[in-house]
């Protein structure tokens, strides 16, 4: 799937999503908002899942309700929803590939960090199996954090996390990695180059904006980028 390196420009600091990314919770938002929908005879497809992934969860949950048409309000969907989650999140693992990065650009003092459109307590149960690889990460940025003045697809969130590496990094000079179009949107639209690992449900025509699409990250080679090279 890979280009020509010669189409890609090097970058010195990394910067990554999380949900569907480094953590397989997509997969369990499916899961909880299916378990409503079951209720009502609805189907939480592919379609509706693309146009929320990435986006705050109230504002995702109103898309839900109002597409699908769901006897509820948003906010009671969010409720619902959560009260699911609480019990799966935990069971998050990792995705693919995702290890082996980490420690390979940690080894080589590549500055990494997490811009999330998670808030703090979902963060919290998401990971609360992963508390060692996630403090490797030079910072975290939050989904509810006070200068995420807007959610993805706008820039705030990456925009916010290449400002807070010690010293500041300038978008160009950052690589971001996501699963989701919205994340890719987001990216671009901060200046940084984009590798989307998209889930294989995702309608391969909502990737095409991607500096560069894989299937998995154990797909990538970091040398495309200027990276240092796996071993």
């Amino acid at each position: 799937m890979s280009v020509s390196s010669s189409s890609y420009k090097p970058v010195s600091h990394v910067i990554f999503d999380m949900d569907g990314l480094l953590l397989d919770t997509e997969r369990l938002y499916t899961v909880s908002f299916q378990e409503i929908c079951d209720r009502f005879g609805k189907q939480y497809t592919w379609d509706v899942k693309s146009t929320v992934m990435g986006k705050k969860a109230l504002d995702a949950a109103q898309i839900i309700r109002d597409i699908l048409e769901l006897p509820m309000t948003a906010e009671e969907l969010l409720a619902e929803s959560r009260q699911i989650q609480e019990r799966i999140f935990p069971s998050a693992k990792l995705m693919p590939g995702v290890e082996k990065l980490i420690h390979h650009l940690q080894k080589h003092s590549i500055p990494i960090a997490v811009a999330t459109s998670s808030a703090g307590v979902t963060f919290n149960l998401k990971t609360s199996q992963h508390k060692a690889f996630f403090a490797v990460f030079d910072h975290i940025v939050l989904g509810d954090d006070p200068e995420v003045k807007n959610s993805k697809p706008q820039p705030d969130s990456f925009l916010v996390c290449a400002s807070r590496f010690k010293p500041p990094a300038s978008p160009e000079t950052c690589l971001v990695f996501e699963d989701a179009p919205n994340g890719v949107r987001a990216g671009l639209a901060a200046g940084m180059q984009v590798v989307m690992i998209p889930d294989d449900n995702l309608d391969p025509g909502l990737t095409q904006e991607a500096t560069l699409c894989l299937r998995s990250m154990a797909e990538f080679e970091p040398q495309l980028f200027g990276l240092p090279a796996y071993d």
